[in-house]
């Protein structure tokens, strides 16, 4: 009975020093009944963090992006507020790191929107369906002419953003560590002659030993 005892002592022992090695390497407290934290978005210092594009990348470049965007007069100092898109559709991923893309041009849309004062209209063409069923129904009777205005059709874009995520990886073989160098292009395609009217880049390189999963 006593070595049954001791047994069963020691193999206690040997998990408590398991999951305190565990939690010690992991840096977090996992204690039963602990609350979500929440962390700053903008902030480089998460204690998850790999070599791909994470929130503190995105805050970063689109701020960015719309600062130059509004301080550029062929945009946004036009007499006449241009009509801009701003979505994902041709803002491509070939990197090797896994990003929604709606992340970057929503965010960079939705900001742009809110400080542009009126200087550019932006439309939303991701919602095009949703507007042609409802122009559809005013025109068959099913619902009335609502209080702005009748138009024969959408409204038409003067530009629209393209772009580009692209990525270079290296890995060393002696220590594990791994290096990524992002480049971001975002440009404004004028949609009558095809030019482009306005573009910028963000890039940054991180390194790490203990890279992360992204989804």
């Amino acid at each position: 009975m006593p070595s049954t005892f001791v047994r069963l002592g020691a193999a206690a022992a040997a998990a408590f020093a398991l999951s305190g090695c565990v939690t010690v390497n992991s840096g977090l407290d996992n204690s039963a009944g602990r609350k979500t934290v929440y962390a700053d978005a903008a902030t480089t210092s998460s204690k998850v963090a790999g070599v791909g594009v994470e929130s503190q990348d995105v805050i970063s470049m689109t701020d960015q992006m719309m600062r130059d965007i509004l301080a550029t007069p062929e945009i946004a100092g036009r007499a006449k507020a241009p009509r801009i898109i701003i979505d994902s559709a041709y803002f491509s991923n070939d990197s090797s790191s896994r990003i929604n893309k709606n992340a970057i041009t929503d965010r960079l849309r939705v900001e742009l929107n809110r400080s542009a004062a009126g200087r550019m209209v932006f439309l939303g063409r991701h919602y095009g369906d949703m507007v042609a069923k409802e122009r559809e129904l005013k025109r068959e009777g099913g619902a009335d002419a609502g209080t702005i205005r009748s138009t024969k059709a959408q409204a038409g874009a003067d530009f629209r953003l393209g772009g580009r995520i692209v990525s270079m990886d290296a890995a060393s073989t002696k220590n594990g560590t791994v290096s990524r160098y992002h480049q971001i292009t975002f440009e404004l395609i004028d949609l009558e002659y095809g030019n482009i009217a306005w573009s910028g880049l963000y890039e940054f390189k991180k390194e790490a030993q203990d890279d992360v999963v992204y989804r």
